[in-house]
């Protein structure tokens, strides 16, 4: 008897790709993905050179550009000349160990989780809208379970992803006109260099889990897909949305 198989495969031969914050983490993932893929990627991140990472950066295009920064991020986008897809993936949270209640703290929050991303989409937009990709070229934005769920030890970090639903839902009526289409995608819990202090607190990581219907902590490959597909043809007719990739959580209400 076979074994049924019912794996995606995703084509982006020959597409443009920046995906920023692609060094670590959910960005890596969806970077290494879109390579599979057959696109060329350009990753950003915060250090000088893409040898200063543990990961092996060496199939991408690096750049680095601080998202707090907002000369680094006009020489970032004055620097792509062409881009089929443009994933917002950067974000941080208590930057620089800044308690996020801190009025200062919590605007530099915004910049870097939803000020920078606008900024560069802007910026980026009349070379998304040459894209040839079947369908239009894509903006894919990353929300989070904070963007619904009150986590109460980062109110600028939540702020920030609350209004990335919003920023993506309004881009996308702005953007249909020029042939781009803008959705966004939301990871549950997942493991990564961000997540990693609050999943060695054993009482929130448990909490979450139990409200969890697959009781587990997803990972960086299991948000990828999402990313990939809502940048294909196969989701042409789809803008405006945000797609939520948790285990279950959210079905909790």
């Amino acid at each position: 008897m076979s074994v049924p198989t019912n794996s995606a495969v995703f084509n982006f031969t020959g597409a443009q790709v920046l995906v920023t914050g692609g060094s670590n983490g959910i960005g890596f993932g969806i970077a290494s993905a879109f390579v599979d893929a057959g696109a060329e990627v350009t990753i950003t991140g915060t250090r000088a050179g893409a040898s200063e990472y543990d990961n092996d950066l060496s199939r991408f295009s690096y750049q680095q550009c601080l998202m707090s920064d907002r000369q680094q991020i006009a020489d970032l986008a004055q620097s792509i000349t062409a881009l089929d897809v443009l994933v917002n993936n950067a974000g941080q949270v208590m930057p620089n160990g800044g308690n996020e209640y801190d009025p200062d703290v919590f605007e530099e929050t915004l910049q870097i989780n939803i000020s920078a991303a606008f900024r560069l989409t802007q910026l980026l937009k009349p070379v998304l809208s040459r894209s040839t990709l079947a369908g239009g070229a894509s903006v894919i934005n990353l929300a989070s379970l904070a963007s619904f769920f009150a986590v109460e030890f980062v109110p600028g970090y939540g702020a920030a992803k609350a209004a990335v639903v919003q920023m993506t839902k309004t881009l996308a009526v702005n953007y249909a006109r020029s042939n781009i289409r803008v959705n966004a995608v939301s990871p549950g819990l997942v493991a990564s260099n961000m997540t990693a202090p609050m999943l060695s607190v054993e009482a929130i990581t448990q909490a979450h889990l139990d409200r969890t219907p697959q009781n587990r902590v997803g990972s960086a490959d299991e948000i990828s897909p999402a990313v990939l597909f809502l940048a294909s043809q196969g989701s042409q007719f789809t803008t405006g949305h945000t797609l939520v990739v948790d285990g279950g959580f959210s079905a909790k209400g």
